[in-house]
C-alpha cells in the first residue's frame, strides 16, 4: 500500500464521516419528535436523557472522526 493510497482513503474516510455526522444532527434537528418517539417504544428514557445521549454520541463520533481519520491524514499530508 502506498503512501498515496492511504491518504486518499483516509480523506474520503474523513469526509463520509462527517457527511454521516452531519446527517444525524440534521435528524436530530429537525426530525426530534419522531426519533424521540421511535426510540421511545423500545427504551423508556426521558426527553432530558434522550437528548443528552444524542449529543454524547455526536461528540464522541466526531472526535473519533478527528483522531483516526484527520489527524492521521494531516500527518501524512505534512511529512510526504
Amino acid at each position: 500500500m502506498t503512501t498515496e493510497l492511504i491518504r486518499t482513503v483516509l480523506a474520503w474516510s474523513t469526509v463520509v464521516n462527517y457527511g454521516l455526522l452531519l446527517l444525524w444532527f440534521f435528524f436530530f434537528v429537525l426530525a426530534h419528535d419522531w426519533m424521540y418517539r421511535l426510540h421511545g417504544r423500545w427504551f423508556n428514557i426521558p426527553l432530558q436523557y434522550f437528548d443528552a445521549i444524542h449529543y454524547a454520541g455526536m461528540a464522541v463520533f466526531k472526535l473519533g472522526i478527528i483522531m483516526f481519520n484527520l489527524v492521521p491524514y494531516l500527518v501524512l499530508r505534512c511529512l510526504v
